[in-house]
């Protein structure tokens, strides 16, 4: 069973998405996305297999939720940064795990 202490080794942060790419070299559909940490973090990059619920423009300018303090990974070609945390609908499909309030703000640490 996981702890409390556990729990607070993740650095999970509010981003925002400013810039979504094609991923045609993924092996399922996913999008390259670039998120807005704000000022102590910075911009992180990073894979998501979002392309079943959203558009690239419907994605940019969205608040995230991601996980920053894990290694980068090789997915591919790309190394991506960050985990942006998602769950799945009824077909396993991701659909992200957002602030429901706007006024969340951006590098703010989940608790």
């Amino acid at each position: 069973m996981a702890t409390y202490d556990d729990f607070i080794k993740l650095d999970i942060r509010v981003g925002k998405i400013i810039a979504v790419e094609e991923f045609p070299e993924a092996r399922k559909p996913a999008y390259k996305l670039t998120i807005d940490f704000g000022d102590e973090i910075g911009q992180k990059r990073s894979s998501a297999q979002l392309v079943k619920h959203y558009t690239k423009e419907q994605l940019v300018g969205k608040l995230v939720l991601g996980v920053v303090n894990f290694p980068p990974r090789q997915i591919g070609p790309f190394i991506s940064e960050v985990l942006t945390l998602g769950i799945p609908d009824g077909d396993h499909e991701c659909i992200l795990a957002v602030p429901d309030k706007s006024a969340a703000i951006v590098g703010g640490k989940l608790f």
